[in-house]
């Protein structure tokens, strides 16, 4: 076997994916391991696929057999048979032959695990999460200037640099006065929104090594992880992974946790969380968080999604192409009327009608809200998944997918989200305190049978143009395009009829 860091040199192996905090995987793990007396047993992070997991995969050498929410009693048959017969390959879902050196899951030709490519997702539900040898780690060696030019983006609405060069913010730390920090923003009180976690659970240690990179860069001694406070398992796991890198990495953050609030896992109103401010709102920019962050040092703020793409390009820079218009993959959590949410990554040059094939749809499809809790609503997935496609055709970046049949209302779904986006805003602007509140009462205007087309849309340019928070900007974004795509909707509800026969005039 070879000595290359982050190969995975344990075979043979079996190994149990799934979410840090699923009970039931415990369960599967420890049956395993009760039953196994030669070959060793490791629990793995989340593959991304919650449909599968705990996915039990046994390992040697270069095959893999996968086996998709085992009973505790299957495990143990499995268990003895892979330690007396070799690989059961009769039993397994499915069958991988692979690199006996991989260091990334060994994933089906066809399946959920097939769809995209897995480069920043490649260490999840294969390797120990809190195994630092299992990671290609590379901070070690240099720091994010040597990959500064090859255009990384920041990924979702926490990240301060969101779609734009995450080296300008780099650089702009490098130039200010002042103890520079390094910020994880992984507070998402949206159920919607699984990418980051499922990296933080499945690869922490290489998110440290992304956070390593650039901390050493801006010459930040100090890092932290700011995560939601209802998410006590990961903030555990968060935990033994710091204290486990701390002896391969040159810096261990500080793990924190803010409210469960959506407001608060903005980047900016994650830093008066983090302060201990009584009111969690959005600071006015600028100055930008990198020229007066946390407590006033020059802060940078990514999401985990940015710092693991980051370690991605110390690891492969050649995989990203500077010239293109957005370089990198993307993380897309593919949730709504499906069985069950599944996180894949794309390239930015996939189309994202490529995420149906990795859920079942409850009911046909009828329409998907791309971006997030304010993405665009649309009935056409062929659009790329770069982020001038997505905003040329109206749609949000936040990596997500929700796929919506035909028991849908597009009124009724745009009503909610403007709903929401009236009680969550921090209030500190007009267009996002008193702009959010109208947007609602327009919609709610449909249904007493008077459509204000031209108010909607004026309101809503106003409301993109000149709010404070992304709440406020982004709010009438479901509104305006859910009527572009089904205004003949909008005007049925009017004359008090809604085609999909689920609506009620409570929005």
């Amino acid at each position: 076997m070879t000595d290359e860091p982050g190969a995975v040199r344990r075979s043979p192996v079996v190994r149990v994916a799934a979410d840090v905090s699923s009970q039931r995987a415990d369960r599967v793990c420890a049956a395993a391991r009760d039953a196994a007396t030669s070959v060793p047993v490791v629990r793995t992070g989340p593959t991304g696929v919650d449909d599968l997991e705990p996915l039990l995969l046994a390992t040697d050498g270069g095959r893999t057999a996968l086996f998709s929410d085992p009973s505790p009693s299957a495990v143990s048959d499995l268990v003895i048979e892979f330690e007396s017969d070799g690989v059961p390959v009769a039993a397994a879902d499915a069958t991988v032959d692979h690199d006996p050196d991989a260091s990334a899951l060994a994933t089906p030709e066809t399946g959920a695990l097939s769809v995209g490519c897995r480069r920043v997702l490649e260490p999840c539900g294969w390797v120990d999460p809190l195994e630092p040898t299992d990671y290609a780690l590379r901070s070690d060696e240099r720091h994010a200037g040597a990959v500064a030019n090859v255009g990384i983006r920041g990924r979702g609405r926490g990240d301060a640099r969101e779609d734009e060069p995450a080296a300008e913010a780099w650089e702009l730390v490098r130039e200010t006065d002042g103890e520079p920090v390094v910020v994880v923003n992984a507070n998402e009180p949206d159920d919607r929104h699984r990418a980051d976690r499922t990296l933080l659970a499945g690869a922490p240690i290489a998110v440290l090594d992304g956070v390593a990179a650039v901390a050493a860069y801006v010459g930040a001694e100090d890092a932290v992880i700011y995560l939601n406070e209802g998410d006590e398992g990961l903030e555990r796991h968060l935990r033994r992974a710091v204290d486990a890198a701390a002896d391969a990495l040159s810096i261990a953050p500080e793990v924190v946790v803010g409210p469960d609030e959506y407001r608060a896992g903005a980047p900016t109103a994650a830093l008066e969380a983090m302060e201990g401010a009584d009111r969690i709102e959005p600071r006015r920019q600028p100055p930008t968080p990198a020229e007066y962050g946390l407590y006033g040092r020059p802060t940078i703020v990514h999401t985990p999604r940015t710092f693991a793409q980051v370690q991605r390009a110390l690891r492969d820079p050649d995989s990203f192409d500077a010239d293109a218009p957005d370089p990198g993959t993307r993380l897309v959590t593919v949730t709504g009327d499906v069985d069950a949410p599944t996180t894949v990554e794309l390239e930015t040059t996939t189309e994202l009608a490529a995420v149906r094939d990795a859920v079942s749809m409850t009911g046909a499809f009828k329409m998907a809200c791309v971006g997030g809790v304010f993405g665009g609503i649309t009935a056409d997935l062929d659009v790329v998944a770069s982020e001038p496609a997505l905003a040329a055709a109206g749609l949000g970046t936040d990596g997500v997918v929700e796929l919506l049949n035909d028991g849908r209302c597009p009124v009724a779904t745009a009503g909610e989200r403007a709903r929401f986006a009236s009680l969550e805003n921090s209030g500190r602007c007009v267009p996002g305190r008193e702009g959010t509140k109208q947007l609602t009462e327009l919609l709610r205007e449909t249904y007493r049978g008077s459509f204000r087309s031209d108010e909607i849309r004026e309101l809503g340019r106003v409301m993109s143009r000149s709010s404070n928070c992304r709440i406020g900007a982004c709010a009438p974004r479901p509104v305006l395009s859910a009527m572009n795509e089904f205004e003949p909707e909008f005007r049925v509800h009017a004359d008090g009829r809604c085609p999909s026969g689920t609506c009620s005039e409570n929005l």
